[in-house]
């Protein structure tokens, strides 16, 4: 494969697929997305990183695209790498806490959009039921 910028030759080498997730606090509860794309069901807001991009802009991206919120991030809380986390492929998902105000709506890759409390949480998928769990217990 070829450089893009200066045109040498780059190894192939296969590499776990970089993501951010983004726990949103917001109004007492954390936003949920409902996914329109397989795995179906409720995940933490958030995607694939660009080639050329910020983790962090990634994040704050994410979180605009998927529920209408312009978000603040707060900090860099975890990354989760689990090679099973994720049924398509091997992700590595750097997880932000941000905070917003606003309502949350779903658009892009996201049919639904609502915050939740730690005692309404939904079924989850991918690893987003650990993740919620290490962030309501403050393990990291």
């Amino acid at each position: 494969m070829k450089c893009p910028k200066c045109g040498t030759t780059i190894p192939l080498y296969k590499n776990p697929v970089p993501t951010v997730d983004i726990i949103i606090e917001i109004g007492g509860g954390i936003v949920l997305i409902k996914r329109k794309n397989p795995p179906h069901g409720w995940a933490l807001p958030g995607g694939f990183v660009d080639y050329g991009e910020s983790y962090e802009h990634a994040a704050i991206r994410e979180a605009k695209e998927e529920t209408g919120l312009r978000v603040t991030l707060v900090r860099q809380f975890h990354t989760y790498s689990d090679p099973e986390r994720d049924p398509r492929q091997h992700t590595a998902s750097t997880v932000f806490i941000a905070r917003a105000h606003g309502t949350p709506h779903g658009s892009d890759d996201a049919l639904q959009a609502k915050i939740f409390t730690r005692a309404s949480l939904p079924p989850l998928v991918f690893d987003h039921g650990k993740i919620l769990d290490d962030y309501f217990s403050k393990r990291y």
